[in-house]
């Protein structure tokens, strides 16, 4: 089993919830969250780069071409689902934003394995998987509507 990967993936949960509420909190404080995301992005381009650089080698881009061009907007993609997590940080909270964005990526994480999407490994959903999405769920609706 590879307990210690799950520890680590739960650390990085930790670590994208404190930094997107960063992120939200930067562009609160600037009262612009177009403004404060752009920023982030910028600061985070430069530390990619500094990160990409220190294993480059020489035809490293060579592979590029057998991207296909689709897969490259997740470049976009990300920075449009950080500014969409940054602004609802400050409106509904980042408990509420986090638990529900989570339930979410179960949902997403599910279908990917289930039909194999982006090379994931195909695990199909069973009725245990499907009861645990439910349990979420429910654990959603109790933490945000509880009040």
């Amino acid at each position: 089993m590879k307990v210690h990967l799950y520890i680590f993936t739960m650390l990085l949960g930790v670590v994208l919830a404190v930094h997107l509420a960063m992120n939200g909190k930067v562009g609160s404080v600037m009262n612009n969250a177009r403004v404060g995301n752009a920023l982030f992005w910028c600061i985070g381009a430069a530390g990619a780069l500094a990160i990409g650089l220190t294993g480059w080698q020489s035809g490293a881009l060579g592979p590029l071409k057998q991207v296909h061009p689709v897969l490259l907007t997740a470049g976009v993609m990300g920075a449009c689902l950080v500014f969409a997590i940054a602004w609802l940080i400050p409106q509904v909270g980042a408990g509420t934003v986090m638990i529900t964005l989570l339930a979410g990526q179960v949902i997403g994480g599910l279908l990917m394995s289930h039909f194999g999407w982006l090379g994931s490994p195909v695990q199909p959903v069973t009725i245990t998987g499907v009861a645990g999405v439910v349990v979420m769920i429910a654990g959603v609706v109790m933490a945000t509507f509880s009040k």
